[in-house]
């Protein structure tokens, strides 16, 4: 299956593929499945109602042969018993055509489901050309109906043919019977013709169910170009979907410096990275990183916080365990506590002193940091 450039269709259809194919009305059908389930009820409703059936003709073809004189010869009124007897059959009938309605209208869901598609009602130029018309007498699916038209010829005309060749006296002695006993005596025979009929089919529904699926699937089957143009479709390329994610990073980053002002202090490596706390008793179990960056945006955030007038303290080693053991919007690790307090606890020392000097960084002393959080 060689596409335009040389493209094989090797990839099995996607999801999306199999949804536009479904609202497309393109989904597998066996037109033998249908006929033998119709065909199968048909005979089913028989054995079922054929007495009923039988009765209810046989009173038909009596009421309509019984006719008085004075009608014979009236033309209103033989109109209106041929009226009356027509209502009678088809009311006789209703049961066994409701049965096959149901039939028609359910055997072909039991392949594809049910489906109701306007496009597949709409007028199609290409089916009016004879080259592309040719292409499918001689494609494979033609061959296929090709076979399958000669396999049911062969094996419902030898059913026939078989079924007559033994039930050949049966028939010939409907003509020595009575009205009542031949009409049961025909239903009997109708019956089981169709239902031999009918069962010869299910031979060719085996094989034909099958190649419906297998060629649904085939004619649904991707290029790996048409998977790749999908994926961009459906999932937006890769340049829009990097665009979006610079854009969130930007309204992230301006949301994280708007939070700065409120920060208690921004410990600092002292240029490589930066981290805000805030701290508040209570409304928070323990100190929570606010804002955290690296190299520009670290540089930003300490701009931020020296404007507004937030203590900048250098504390390299906390600094890193912090950026690096952190999300932004967390709380510290159990593991810096001890640390971060010392520095919340210095710092507010610095501002009850009024020794803080605003646009300084401040040199904190060395704090420890356990081994397993460290990141020289």
């Amino acid at each position: 299956m060689a596409e335009k450039g040389g493209q094989e269709r090797t990839e099995q259809p996607t999801p999306k593929r199999l949804n536009d194919a479904r609202e497309k009305g393109q989904i597998a059908r066996s037109r033998e499945l249908n006929t033998t389930a119709v065909l199968m009820t048909g005979a089913a409703g028989m054995l079922f109602l054929g007495d009923n059936l039988m009765q209810g003709i046989s009173g038909v073809m009596a009421q309509g042969l019984t006719v008085e004189r004075p009608h014979i010869f009236d033309t209103a009124a033989m109109l209106q018993l041929l009226e009356a007897r027509s209502i009678d059959a088809l009311l006789t009938l209703v049961p066994l055509f409701t049965l096959l309605v149901v039939a028609a209208f359910l055997s072909p869901m039991v392949l594809g489901g049910f489906s109701f598609s306007t496009k597949a009602l709409a007028f199609k130029w290409d089916k009016l050309d004879p080259i592309k018309g040719l292409g499918r007498v001689f494609a494979v699916r033609g061959l296929v109906e090709l076979l399958k038209a000669l396999g049911k010829f062969l094996i419902i005309g030898g059913v026939t043919v078989t079924y007559l060749w033994f039930h050949i006296d049966d028939f010939l002695q409907l003509g020595g019977m009575g009205i009542e006993d031949a009409l049961a005596r025909v239903g009997d025979l109708l019956f089981w013709s169709f239902l031999a009929i009918s069962s010869a089919l299910i031979m060719i529904t085996l094989l034909d169910v099958p190649f419906q699926l297998w060629d649904h699937n085939r004619q649904l089957m991707m290029t790996m170009q048409e998977v790749k143009d999908e994926n961009k479709e459906t999932e937006g390329h890769p340049e829009v979907k990097q665009h979006v994610r610079n854009l969130q990073q930007q309204m992230a980053e301006r949301r994280m410096m708007q939070d700065v002002p409120n920060a208690d202090v921004v410990v600092t490596n002292p240029s490589h990275y930066a981290v805000a706390l805030k701290y508040d008793q209570n409304s928070m179990g323990a100190p929570r990183v606010i804002a955290k960056g690296a190299d520009l945006i670290a540089a930003e955030i300490r701009n931020v916080a020296h404007k507004h007038n937030v203590p900048v303290a250098t504390a390299p080693p906390l600094t890193r365990a912090l950026f690096y053991s952190t999300e932004l919007n967390d709380e510290i690790p159990a593991g810096l506590y001890l640390a971060v307090a010392q520095v919340l606890a210095y710092i507010y020392q610095l501002r009850e002193r009024r020794s803080y000097k605003p646009n300084t960084t401040i040199e904190l002393p060395d704090v420890d940091i356990p081994d397993d959080l460290r990141h020289d």
